[in-house]
């Protein structure tokens, strides 16, 4: 087995570049201590003084002593998670999204995590069912916090049923297990009809609020369905009334939640909203936003950040048409402020194209899924024009969508000049009318 963690990045200027480690080299140890992973690395520089044991490309070794001062950091970036890979995912859920793709894709969209470790480290949601007491001692003992789980729900038996793996029904106890050692934990639900809805969901949302404030979060997201679900269970979306239904009683749920703990607690993804033709929440209904990144409070944050830039918009600019390519769930979104955008700015016409998602289904909704072939043939010709593409679409290190097509492939096929622009209100209106709101050319 190889031993240590590659080094993947050096920060200019740091404690390690004037060390001379490099990129490919190999941290073997911290303070004589072999590495079993980036926890363990991470624990071991986070004193002002200590030993590396590096592993050179050439395979010279080099034992170095390290003084930082305070906040200062050592400037290393590590390439994998272990020496040993990343923890892979046990279960067979009957939602699985993985499982739903088609053959032939980027060989990423495959991978099936479930690593406490990036959990900690990047806020991916774990299952818990491949961890070993060891492991959960060892989650207690470092305190690896927050921690991001799926729970889907309390009841073993359901539980078990939907991942299809008789471990997931010691989630309760292991729940206990962290929450007691005070393990900060933000929770997520992944909510399938007649599965884990009705009583089974209200008594999921009631245990957890119990382990508050070890609970810091609960995020309710709708099951993602694509139509390559040919030999898997049958399953269905939620229905609008069902939709409405649901964010009744997430209204009561979170006003009893503030009630007894100041927070609201649990929170319903975008898509219920969309889905029961109902108003986003108030901003103060999400908190302090503690799953954003998992589409909850998405679209009232860029709603705020909106209406926050929106006084420095101009009142007139030269002629421009500008195409806004987003999902079919943000349609009512986008036209609505589309319109207002073009009663306020003369000279300003815009394009929303929501377009269908037939790659992976007309079910699948969100603008983070769809293709750059669903793109092209549904835009057509541009003549020249300005077209927004959510960053969301792309992969977060280069401009490729998911099935592997780039910007510039996109951009020759519609003939139009794309701009790719952040979930950010801001950077939104700065790209639809051509200028920064402090009035220079963007």
């Amino acid at each position: 087995m190889v031993k240590g963690l590659v080094i993947a990045g050096v920060s200019p200027g740091s404690i390690a570049e004037e060390m001379e480690i490099q990129v490919g080299d190999r941290v073997l140890a911290v303070n004589g201590e072999e590495l079993r992973d980036v926890i363990d690395f991470q624990y071991g520089i986070s004193e002002e003084e200590f030993t590396l044991l590096i592993e050179k490309g050439n395979g010279e070794e080099w034992e170095l002593e390290i003084e930082k001062g305070p906040g200062e950091f050592l400037g290393i970036d590590v390439e994998t998670i272990s020496s040993e890979g990343t923890k892979l995912c046990c279960n067979n859920c009957t939602f699985c999204f993985v499982a739903q793709m088609p053959q032939g894709m980027r060989a990423t969209l495959y991978d099936k995590d479930d690593d406490y470790r990036l959990s900690m480290t990047q806020g991916s949601f774990i299952t818990l069912s491949n961890l070993s007491d060891e492991e959960i001692k060892r989650i207690i003992d470092f305190h690896l916090s927050p921690l991001y789980i799926s729970i889907h729900a309390w009841n073993p038996e359901v539980r078990v049923k939907l991942m299809k793996n008789p471990q997931a029904g010691k989630l309760p106890q292991q729940i206990q297990r962290l929450t007691k050692a005070g393990i900060a934990i933000h929770a997520q639900i992944v909510l399938v009809p007649e599965h884990n809805d009705g009583e089974v969901l209200t008594e999921t949302i009631m245990k957890l609020g119990e382990h508050y404030p070890s609970i810091q979060s609960i995020a309710v997201v709708p099951v993602g369905l694509t139509r390559y679900r040919e030999r898997l269970t049958p399953l269905r979306g939620f229905t609008p009334a069902e939709a409405a239904h649901l964010l009744d009683q997430a209204e009561l749920w979170q006003q009893d939640f503030y009630q007894r703990t100041g927070q609201h607690l649990v929170y319903f993804a975008d898509e219920f909203y969309v889905l029961a033709d109902r108003e986003f929440p108030e901003t103060s209904v999400y908190d302090d936003f503690p799953q954003l990144e998992n589409g909850v409070g998405m679209a009232r944050t860029f709603i705020s950040e909106l209406e926050i830039g929106w006084p420095h918009l101009p009142d007139s600019i030269s002629q421009r048409h500008v195409h806004l390519v987003t999902g079919t769930s943000a349609q009512g979104l986008f036209e609505k402020w589309s319109r207002k955008l073009m009663d306020h700015v003369r000279g300003l016409t815009i394009t929303v194209h929501a377009i269908r998602n037939d790659f992976f289904g007309t079910s699948v909704t969100v603008a983070g899924l769809l293709t750059a072939q669903d793109i092209a043939l549904q835009l057509g010709d541009l003549g020249g024009d300005d077209f927004l593409i959510p960053q969301v679409m792309l992969k977060a290190d280069e401009p490729i969508f998911l099935d592997d097509y780039s910007i510039q492939w996109l951009e020759e096929k519609v003939n139009g000049r794309a701009k790719i622009v952040e979930n950010q209100g801001t950077a939104f209106l700065e790209q639809v009318v051509g200028y920064s709101l402090g009035g220079k050319t963007v």
